[in-house]
């Protein structure tokens, strides 16, 4: 696989499909912004075919560089019992790091 067109990466408890050249939102690690952080691949496609790893893809990475760190939009968590009274509003901002994939790399 010497071109590949997309890899699947794990960050957070959450899979992200990502190809080079994408702007993504990962929950927030704690890194330095324009520092280099590399992940191993679960899944890579070259266009015709796909490598699945078990779990991951030996001698692949994916690199990326922080761009910032940030917190997402307001989420309102409203609970409510309709005829008792009883109303309870909660809001939450998730903490992000945006990273730029640089590359994907097989050997």
């Amino acid at each position: 696989m010497e071109s590949v067109s997309y890899a699947v990466i794990e960050a957070g408890g959450t899979q992200f499909r990502v190809k080079k050249g994408d702007l993504i939102r990962i929950p927030a690690l704690r890194t330095e912004v324009g520092s280099t952080i590399a992940f191993r691949p679960l899944v890579l496609h070259d266009g015709e075919k796909t490598k699945i790893g078990n779990p991951m893809i030996e001698n692949a990475e994916v690199r990326c560089r922080v761009i910032e760190h940030g917190r997402e939009k307001k989420v309102i968590v409203f609970k409510f019992k309709r005829r008792k009274q009883y109303r309870r509003k909660k809001g939450h901002r998730q903490k992000y790091t945006a990273i730029r994939v640089e590359e994907i790399t097989t050997e």
